[in-house]
């Protein structure tokens, strides 16, 4: 205990939100110092790494054929290892001071349905990066923790984390996860019905890139009831002559391509209700619901699920750094972490 003390003091802590789209990492002392896309990108004859985050989503799309840029984590678990090992060495490289003597220990948020292979696999790519000792954390504990909610009392704390990935949905009171349920459905689920609608309706192939910003500037959960819809030229590649070309798209149209992603979170939510005890459900009726992560930004998603659930909704401050955020905060406090971990 004494000599754990002793490293503690000369070892940057770290908290990471392993991401499938972007990762977030959480200094002891100095908050988030790093956050950057889940990419990698690789030579294919040697698997050399050429870039990661910022630079090499750059290049998504864009590679010649010698090269491949790899998105590591998929559905919030590691698709490839290799990748995702090298991704953690260059964050945690990036922002581990040099003149710290001792490897760090690590906090790293998961999605809550996460098998035990898949957690092995986290731990062990954590662990050959650097790490001297790695904790898991389920991702919506870490973002209630990160919004600020009261986890410790003994009453209900809703919180929908909806990531690039997963939509974690869960019921909290005095520090543990009463119900808990994760799909497989977050912001790249949003992209892949947008690319197949386009694809569908236009015979248009466009990139991922020119997807996500689709989804940023014209989609929304619901309409606005307004006669004037939000507009968005696009250009892609025509699949039958092959040529590239523009085309227009509206908010209708971006509304309808998300609506089976949308639905499937909403459903997530409807089920978590129906299994809340009682007692807690009459406090969520007066706290509401808290939406983090990424797809909290998709507009009017707030209103969307409080016209479908009656409940009051908010959306969390800072709800793309929540989770990074939570973590963070277990940093300073072990007691908890010990409480809350994944064992």
């Amino acid at each position: 205990m004494f000599l754990h003390s002793i490293l503690g003091l000369f070892s940057n802590d770290l908290a990471i939100d392993l991401g499938t789209a972007n990762t977030l990492v959480y200094v002891k002392g100095k908050g988030i110092v790093c956050d950057e896309p889940s990419v990698v990108v690789i030579k294919k004859d040697n698997r050399k790494t050429v870039a990661v985050g910022s630079e090499a989503k750059k290049m998504l799309g864009k590679t010649p054929l010698n090269i491949m840029a790899i998105r590591p984590m998929k559905e919030g678990v590691i698709a490839d290892f290799d990748a995702t090992g090298e991704m953690l060495k260059y964050f945690i490289k990036k922002v581990h001071d040099r003149r710290s003597f001792v490897s760090p220990r690590v906090i790293i948020g998961v999605p809550s349905g996460i098998t035990q292979v898949e957690q092995r696999a986290v731990k062990d790519a954590a662990e050959a990066s650097g790490a001297r000792e790695v904790y898991l954390v389920e991702e919506p504990m870490a973002a209630a923790i990160g919004v600020g909610m009261p986890v410790g009392e003994p009453s209900g704390n809703m919180i929908v984390d909806i990531g690039g990935g997963t939509t974690d949905v869960a019921i909290i009171s005095i520090d543990g996860v009463v119900y808990s349920k994760a799909v497989r459905v977050g912001g790249d689920k949003m992209d892949e019905s947008i690319m197949a609608y386009i694809k569908r309706r236009y015979n248009l192939m466009i990139g991922e890139t020119t997807t996500e910003q689709i989804k940023i500037e014209i989609g929304s959960a619901c309409r606005n009831g307004s006669s004037e819809k939000k507009v968005k030229d696009i250009k892609g590649r025509d699949l039958i002559s092959g040529i590239p070309k523009t085309i227009t798209v509206n908010e209708d149209e971006i509304l309808e391509a998300l609506s089976e992603p949308i639905s499937v979170i909403l459903d997530t939510i409807k089920i978590a209700l129906e299994n809340t005890p009682p007692e807690l459900a009459s406090d969520i009726v007066d706290r509401g619901i808290v939406l983090a992560g990424g797809g909290a930004l998709l507009r009017r998603i707030d209103l969307l699920i409080k016209q479908e659930t009656g409940l009051p909704v908010t959306i969390a401050e800072n709800p793309l750094t929540a989770v990074a955020l939570g973590v963070g905060k277990m940093l300073d406090e072990l007691e908890m972490l010990r409480k809350i971990a994944i064992t």
